[in-house]
Parts: structure tokens; sequence; C-alpha cells
């Protein structure tokens, strides 16, 4: 069954333009249109508390705050609905350290780059979904 993301607010967070560029033309193939975009954690964080997005899509390796500190900084949050907005790790980093340092901050999910339009629609889906 399809499922309407049309009011679903996405914001992409990864340092290299055109990375975060295909990630925006995958989202708008599904038909998510309020997409917001960062190039790295800090102004991720502001955007979080700007537009409130259902979804962060969130690289690891960025600077001067890369994703793992974005997500550290994210789930402690004052606010409860800023600091349970669903992160998904979207890297292309697989090497196992990587991976243990994120799974232990808890995300909402870790995909390696790059990601089909159909695994991004299926973690979309499953993440909203909870």
């Amino acid at each position: 069954m399809a499922v309407d993301f049309k009011n679903t607010r996405v914001l992409v967070i990864d340092d290299e333009g055109y990375i975060r560029r295909l990630i925006c033309k995958s989202l708008r193939q599904l038909d998510i249109l309020n997409i917001y975009e960062a190039e790295e954690g800090q102004y991720g964080l502001q955007q979080v508390v700007r537009v409130r997005p259902h979804l962060v899509l969130c690289d690891i390796h960025m600077e001067p705050v890369d994703g793992l500190t974005f997500l550290r900084k994210l789930r402690a949050a004052k606010l409860e609905s800023i600091r349970n907005t669903p992160v998904v790790f979207l890297t292309g980093d697989s090497h196992i350290d990587t991976v243990v340092k994120a799974r232990d901050l808890e995300p909402n999910g870790y995909m390696v780059k790059p990601v089909s339009v159909t695994d991004l629609r299926q973690r979309i889906q499953s993440v909203l979904d909870k």
C-alpha cells in the first residue's frame, strides 16, 4: 500500500552538497515535499528546533559538528518533542567501530549509502509508523 508522505517534514544533514541533493531528489520521488537541509550538525540542531521535522536523515562524518554529536545533543534537549525526533543515520561508513558508536546512541535506523529509493521508502515508513 502506498503511503502518503506529502505532509511529512524531513531534514537532511550532510556536509556534501551533491549527496544532499541526491537524497532530496530521492525524497521528492517519494512525494515528500517538505524537505529541509543542513550541512553540519550544529545547523541541523537549529533546523530541528525551527521546522520540527518528522524525521532526520543524518550523515555521520561532518565538521565541525558530526552526526554522532548531533544525535547526542538532540537526545539531551530539554523539550521532549525535540529529544524524541526520529533520526536515521545515512552514511557511507560501514566500519564496525562506527556502527557500534552509532548504535550506542540509539538512532532510529542506520543505512549505508548509496541507498535505493525503495529502501529509503521502507525505512521512512517503518520509522514513522512507530
